[in-house]
């Protein structure tokens, strides 16, 4: 992403970095900044197990399948937590 509020650094596949100035409106500055502050969510969510594995737990009664499933998701939690990057 940017590495300044003014600056975009784009990394090319041929291993060569570019950087631009850019003049950045206020409402782009705002929708940068909502950006990053909401980045940990689609972090978190990609890195949730399937919700298929909870209700397979339940179904089976399988409480330790339940258990694990919940404490997988509040490792998630704590790697990723709101507001973090």
């Amino acid at each position: 992403m940017a590495a300044d509020k003014n600056t975009i650094v784009t990394h090319h596949s041929d291993g060569t970095t570019t950087t631009e100035v850019v003049d950045w409106t206020p409402e782009q500055l705002a929708a940068h900044a909502e950006a990053e502050a909401n980045a940990w969510l689609g972090a978190r969510q990609s890195a949730y197990p399937p919700h298929e594995d909870y209700l397979d737990g339940i179904v089976k009664g399988d409480q330790d399948q339940v258990d694990k499933y919940i404490a997988d998701c509040l490792a998630v939690k704590a790697q990723y937590p709101k507001g973090s990057e």
